[in-house]
């Protein structure tokens, strides 16, 4: 028998305002202790996918220099898609990697590009202050060992490895990449 025919009322099913109150309180309760580890996991997933990205990019800047037998040079960008100098700031007063970069093969003494990526303020991307350029004919950066690390721009620098990137460069220029801070000196 359910509650309804007890009591004598026929046809009336529901949830109590008490009932009610309880399941609102416990899911408030569940989104109040997720919604932190929710916005971590989703900055570690674009730190990630921002150095997957700059890693591809460094790997296509090392297979066209191999391929086409000429200089491929990657650069940070500003809006107008023009390599910016070193040190200089691009639009947002942002002098490091995030505000984007561009991949440019030399043809014929003039650059072409190949690749861009549009820049991502909210990851901080340390790194080489100047352009890197890979030579034919093994695709070697000049310059030899570099590194960048990637890290939410707004996160203590100390803090959450687990959110950060490092991809570091041999001087044969195949780039590695791994998790967590590059170290001090990078």
């Amino acid at each position: 028998m359910n509650r309804a025919s007890l009591c004598g009322i026929s046809g009336i099913s529901g949830f109590t305002l008490v009932e009610l109150c309880v399941v609102l309180a416990v899911m408030a309760i569940i989104a109040t202790f997720s919604a932190p580890s929710f916005f971590a996991w989703q900055m570690r997933d674009q730190v990630d996918a921002r150095a997957r990205s700059f890693f591809s990019t460094l790997s296509l800047a090392r297979t066209e220099a191999l391929r086409r037998g000429a200089r491929v040079t990657l650069c940070r960008i500003d809006a107008a898609r023009h390599c910016l100098a070193s040190g200089k700031g691009c639009d947002g007063g942002i002098t490091d990697w995030s505000c984007g970069w561009g991949l440019f093969v030399d043809r014929d003494g003039a650059p072409a590009l190949l690749r861009v990526e549009p820049a991502m303020s909210s990851i901080a991307i340390a790194g080489a202050a100047t352009d890197l350029s890979f030579t034919p004919p093994s695709g070697q950066v000049i310059g030899g060992f570099r590194s960048f690390d990637f890290s939410p721009r707004s996160a203590d620098p100390a803090g959450n490895s687990s959110a950060r990137r490092c991809i570091r460069i041999a001087a044969g220029g195949r780039p590695r990449i791994t998790q967590g801070a590059c170290g001090a000196s990078a």
